[in-house]
């Protein structure tokens, strides 16, 4: 698949109001030389991203890999324009990154949902944050919670759900927006593996080659079932070390793609890359 909401409660810029057209060969995002530094309180510099560059097409599924605290998620930060680079430029269907685009949805690692909401009055927030009408939004919610197989629950309150339903709650709060990009930051690395794998597979449906989606992850074999390319990042300051082509035959199942040769294959030399990066770091 090549897709937070940006969630509801969040201000979207006047200027993203109208989008122009954007042409198919245009990049979904695009990091051109990009650094970041941070300054500490204790007024020491810390580079998280040195001279990186990515694109990423249309409709494209990429995961990013690399070692603990190189700066994967900064990566999505500087996308949703949370974060400012310090030195190059962040592109978004073309135009420089200038505060809060309405086309990105993000999925984060800890749920983001409003406990005292019920599932759907947390589903159907982002369409009435928007602007569509009460009736409207929540007959979408309802389709929503029906496609992640939630129709059920939608009086239920998040605590009253296991992890994998609020996952499920998570991706219908974002798809139900259509975005056009879609950040996600290990958003199933707190769960079991038997349900992180069906929230892979879910994911996988949902998408559909829909919309671009930038995926960081510690785990490879993730990154490998589920993206169309994996890009390695150097231990911190993070640059690219190396791009890899994922040559898997779509629609997957991530629960047998990961017994195929090509997989194993793809794994091992993914593995001896990155190996290298989390020695130094």
């Amino acid at each position: 698949m090549k897709q937070a909401p940006v969630q509801s409660g969040a201000r979207i810029s006047a200027q993203h109001a109208a989008q122009p057209a954007v042409q198919p060969s245009t990049p979904a995002i695009e990091f051109r030389n990009v650094s970041c530094r941070f300054i500490a309180p204790d007024g020491k510099a810390t580079v998280a991203l040195r001279d990186f560059s990515m694109s990423v097409a249309q409709g494209e599924f990429i995961a990013i890999v690399g070692p603990t605290g190189c700066g994967k998620s900064t990566t999505l930060s500087m996308i949703t324009g949370l974060l400012k680079p310090t030195t190059g430029e962040v592109r978004v269907m073309g135009a420089p990154v200038n505060g809060i685009d309405p086309r990105i949805g993000f999925v984060f690692q800890a749920d983001a949902v409003f406990p005292w909401r019920s599932v759907l009055d947390n589903v159907a927030a982002g369409p009435l944050f928007r602007g569509r009408s009460k009736d409207a939004a929540y007959d979408e919610a309802n389709e929503w919670l029906r496609r992640v197989g939630l129709d059920k629950f939608g009086k239920h309150y998040p605590h009253q759900l296991s992890g994998g339903m609020r996952k499920r709650v998570a991706l219908a709060q974002t798809f139900i927006n259509k975005p056009e990009i879609l950040l996600m930051d290990e958003p199933f690395s707190a769960l079991d593996m038997q349900t992180r794998t069906l929230m892979q597979d879910e994911l996988l449906q949902l998408w559909g080659g829909t919309g671009s989606v930038v995926f960081v992850t510690h785990d490879l074999e993730e990154a490998i079932a589920l993206a169309d390319r994996v890009f390695v990042l150097t231990a911190r300051p993070a640059t690219l070390k190396k791009v890899y082509e994922i040559d898997l035959p779509r629609p997957r199942i991530t629960s047998e793609i990961r017994y195929e040769p090509r997989f194993i294959e793809i794994s091992r030399d993914i593995w001896h890359d990155l190996r290298e990066e989390v020695q130094i770091a």
